[in-house]
């Protein structure tokens, strides 16, 4: 229940005064009281005006308005999604305007008064806001320095999601009228036009990382996502992860009914532990053994990313941008997107759900960050990948695959068989999406998308160490990086790897390995365990894996970004 704006002194339910526009100062009442009361009294005449179309008759007679009530006529929701609900005027940027409300949309258009022939200017200018970008309405008082609740009613608020480009933001428009009926009409109006929008979430679950990155998921949730999500009126039920494997804890247990959706804040890592929490959870409330070979079931609620690590390659894939706002922004307004998915089993086991992968360079230059945690993560990236560049070394193993055949317009064609390749590789990567980043605005693999049910294969051959640096620096500046004689990619919908190296220890911290042949001389993993980068995090595999993509298997909140504009962004690192 809210409390009429009539109230003018109690406290508003319908308003919260944490959730008020932040720009109402205390003014002083001794300024202006003869301008104040003129415009107090047009916005009252205002008030009287605010009614349905068509107006009244010229032969109907309308009751007067009581002290303190004035009447307002409205028209239910009709049919016609164009036919107008309620009608009135407000003043927006200092103009007095004609305000209708239809069922997908404000518009308003400035009151001009007439030319001295009587005659009406014909080229106001119409403006409007869809209602399809409106995500939250507060009402907007004047408050005395100090105080709390209540104050003087100014009029209503809109907050809206602008774009420009990939970047969303939260925009205001002021509906300015002193008349508390008028008020209560419009914003009991537009409260329920807002809340018709299914998809938008009211309960969430969020996850926050306090050690991604820098240290800053707190901090950016706290200031930049919370206070939104409070605008739009969304509930949270917030949990600071303490270890490695916390959320994927609280997942397998935590009853989801209760939820619209489940928020990560934090880098790649912790969206790779919620993503793989969450399809576990449906495959284990579906019933699925995950010690074999199965079809999972989709996740039962969507996933929101907010990005807060080092490369946030899952944000900025699914959001064009890695901002948070902009990521807030697309949860808030239930922005869907359904995402392939990749799951990883060894030996007939499940190991994890995940997006990409990769095996080689990418997996030992993780392994080596991993074992130097101790420096700061910035320090501990560079150091990796300058040794992993230093040892470059190629892996010995057999690569087969099950190419994605599919006739245009038609199904896969289900006479599709394995593909086998062995030898040396400096790099593996198998990705179901396109894994935009900061130092790839293109993507690490361009050639596929978001939804479109296939992985990329990318296979990179044995090479000298500055052919292999060429081909790294060319995801950066937007050339082509696949036109090297080395570099062989395919589209699939499975990759089985199989190292062929026997077990066996390469000491990277060695001096000595740098001088070794890169052509001859294989890595191998210190526990008999062949290293892979699995959306950012360390997987060792004892053996062979088999990966599978799974068309459309998560949902994540955001956008299908195909092309992102030209940026100027290069690679600091190579």
């Amino acid at each position: 229940m809210f409390e009429s704006p009539r109230k003018r002194s109690s406290r508003s339910a319908w308003s919260g005064s944490r959730e008020e526009p932040r720009e109402m100062q205390p003014v002083s009442a001794a300024r202006g009281n003869r301008k104040a009361c003129k415009k107090k009294q047009i916005q009252h005449e205002g008030a009287r005006r605010c009614a349905s179309l068509p107006p009244p008759s010229d032969g109907g007679s309308s009751a007067p308005a009581g002290a303190g009530q004035r009447r307002t006529e409205e028209r239910a929701v009709a049919a016609n999604p164009e036919e107008t609900i309620v009608r009135g005027i407000f003043q927006i940027e200092k103009k007095s305007c004609d305000v209708v409300l239809t069922a997908h949309r404000v518009t308003w258009t400035p009151i001009e008064p007439e030319t001295p022939t009587g005659e009406s200017d014909t080229r106001r200018r119409e403006e409007h806001v869809e209602l399809r970008d409106v995500f939250a309405v507060k009402v907007k008082r004047r408050r005395s320095v100090g105080q709390q609740t209540g104050g003087t009613l100014l009029g209503l608020t809109l907050f809206c999601c602008a774009r420009k480009g990939s970047k969303l933001k939260e925009q205001t428009i002021h509906l300015n009228n002193l008349s508390a009926d008028h008020c209560e009409v419009w914003f009991q109006h537009l409260k329920d036009l807002l809340s018709g929008f299914a998809d938008r979430p009211k309960s969430l679950k969020v996850f926050v990382n306090p050690a991604s990155h820098r240290k800053e998921a707190y901090h950016v949730y706290r200031d930049e996502v919370a206070p939104l999500f409070k605008l739009a009126d969304i509930k949270t039920d917030v949990t600071i992860t303490e270890r490695k494997g916390h959320a994927l804890a609280v997942l397998k247990e935590c009853t989801l009914d209760e939820y619209d959706g489940v928020v990560c804040v934090g880098g790649d890592g912790s969206v790779a532990e919620v993503v793989h929490g969450l399809l576990l959870r449906a495959q284990m409330d579906a019933g699925r053994d995950a010690d074999s070979i199965f079809t999972p079931v989709r996740a039962a609620l969507p996933l929101g990313v907010i990005p807060a690590g080092s490369a946030d390659i899952i944000a900025y894939s699914v959001h064009g941008i890695r901002h948070p706002v902009t990521a807030a922004m697309h949860i808030i307004m239930g922005h869907r997107q359904a995402v392939d998915t990749c799951s990883f089993s060894s030996l007939g086991r499940l190991l994890r759900f995940g997006f990409c992968a990769m095996y080689g360079f990418g997996g030992r230059t993780l392994a080596l960050a991993e074992r130097h945690r101790w420096m700061p993560p910035s320090q501990r990236r560079e150091f990796a990948l300058i040794r992993a560049l230093a040892n470059l070394k190629p892996e010995d193993c057999e690569v087969s695959f099950l190419p994605l055949n599919v006739a245009p317009g038609g199904p896969q064609d289900p006479r599709s068989t394995w593909q086998t390749t062995q030898g040396l590789f400096l790099n593996i990567s198998v990705m179901a999406i396109p894994c935009l980043c900061s130092m790839a605005p293109r993507g690490l693999a361009p050639n596929t998308s978001l939804d479109n049910g296939s992985m990329a294969l990318i296979a990179v051959g044995n090479a000298s160490r500055s052919e292999f640096v060429k081909h790294l620096k060319r995801y950066s500046n937007l050339n082509n990086q696949f036109s090297f004689s080395f570099v062989e990619t395919y589209t699939v919908q499975a990759v089985r790897l199989r190292p062929r190296s026997q077990a066996g220890w390469v000491d990277d911290n060695s001096e000595d390995n740098v001088e070794f042949e890169t052509k001859k001389t294989p890595f191998i993993s210190s526990e008999g365990t062949y290293p892979w980068n699995v959306d950012g995090e360390l997987l060792e595999v004892p053996g062979e894996l088999l990966i599978r993509v799974h068309p459309q298997l998560i949902t994540l909140f955001g956008v299908n970004v195909e092309e992102l504009e030209d940026c100027p962004v290069k690679c600091s690192c190579i």
